[in-house]
């Protein structure tokens, strides 16, 4: 029985998830797996049944407004390269123990340094291959020029993977465009897998049935707001999010999603037609209900939107560069509405709302990037070069 050890970033959920649905499939084809992470994604790991080695955390810091923090995470600087180097040599032991064929490492260096060191086969999935500055810090021409040899060195570490796979469309379609074009070396490597957020997999009646627990009218819009992310950075979003629904009271049925692993499964009524689930258990049916998803600009709740069709309004994390990239495109796109998130209002929110809910041209669009979505399948795309590492499927 082959062996693959799977190593997801440990903030956010996105990394997890698409790992664990790998872990799924090659599971179900006789191949053991072992996962190797920290933060909320180990506590995911081990909440969808999976053994996980917790490593220590190298993560950015998050100002209590629920920004990204520049100069805090500065001052992380020295307990990053610190953390980073036992996170080297925990993998480089958890590695020797478990004897894989393949390392698998979402949007981690350090799985790769340590697979390399033991010269194991290694495979990165990853949206973000270089470090992207705020817009703020880029009008300077030093910051340019250090997010420009940032982004060389990162490539270069990158590159080392034997593999990277880019969890996207093609160009010109690609969401995280400014994130992984114009890496150096690492773009000769780059493969684009399509998206590997979950496919749909909900027929009309556990649709209806959702829809008829929530008391909700099929025939008035539904606004998903489902926000991931850092949890610093979740709440003051959701505060936000919920006054701007007070104020479209009666145009529009809402749900919250504060994407809590082992939060309660129960909906809580916040409104007269606006429900709150510390974790939504039925994510899929809500994404087919609705007509408009509010989130952040992560990757994997970006690529879910449009797998399910559904137009967007973008709420980026302030200051951080991938998550504004991110929304910058899908508003180029033409598929939502990005908003800044510095001085956000609730009138804001509730605005760009209407807005999308109010053209037809942001859902005509979205519909135009899911027929090509529904082409590809990132996830077995994935499935299928882990196996092909795996020794005792080789010929």
């Amino acid at each position: 029985m082959g062996r693959a050890y799977l190593a997801p970033y440990g903030v956010g959920l996105g990394h997890a998830s698409r790992l664990v649905m790998v872990a799924d499939h090659l599971h179900q084809g006789n191949v053991q797996v072992r996962f190797s992470s920290y933060g909320e994604a180990a506590s995911y790991v081990s909440m969808r049944g999976y053994e996980c080695w917790t490593v220590p955390p190298v993560e950015f810091a998050w100002s209590g407004q629920g920004s990204f923090s520049i100069k805090q995470s500065i001052a992380n600087i020295p307990l990053w390269f610190a953390n980073f180097s036992r996170q080297v040599n925990a993998e480089t032991r958890n590695m020797t123990m478990y004897g894989p064929d393949v390392i698998v490492s979402d949007s981690r260096l350090s799985p790769i340094f340590a697979a390399k060191l033991l010269g194991i086969p290694s495979v990165v999935i990853l949206n973000q291959v270089k470090l992207l500055l705020s817009p703020r810090l880029r009008e300077l021409a030093v910051s340019r020029l250090f997010e420009m040899m940032a982004g060389e060195f990162l490539g270069s570490m990158w590159n080392m993977a034997d593999r990277i796979l880019v969890p996207d469309l093609p160009p010109p379609y690609t969401i995280s465009a400014h994130n992984v074009w114009g890496v150096g070396a690492a773009a000769k490597k780059i493969e684009y897998i399509g998206f590997t957020a979950p496919k749909p997999h909900v027929n009309e009646e556990q649709v209806d049935k959702v829809a008829r627990s929530l008391g909700f009218e099929r025939s008035r819009p539904v606004v998903f707001v489902h926000i991931s992310g850092p949890v610093q950075t979740r709440m003051p979003l959701v505060r936000l999010a919920l006054e701007s629904a007070g104020q479209l009271d009666g145009k529009a049925q809402f749900v919250f999603s504060e994407g809590r692993p082992n939060g309660s499964t129960e909906p809580c009524k916040v409104g007269p037609s606006a429900w709150y689930y510390e974790w939504c258990p039925v994510k899929d049916e809500i994404f087919t209900l609705s007509d408009l998803i509010v989130l952040r600009g992560g990757h994997t709740a970006l690529s879910q939107a449009i797998q399910f069709g559904k137009p967007v309004v973008t709420i980026p994390i302030e200051n951080h560069g991938e998550q504004l990239g991110n929304s910058g495109n899908a508003a180029k796109l033409g598929i939502g509405v990005m908003l800044n998130p510095k001085g956000l209002k609730p009138a804001q929110i509730s605005g760009a709302i209407e807005q999308v809910l109010g053209d037809p041209a942001y859902r005509e669009k979205t519909l135009r990037l899911n027929k090509m979505a529904e082409n590809t399948d990132g996830i077995e795309n994935v499935v299928n070069v882990v196996r092909s590492y795996i020794k005792s499927e080789r010929k």
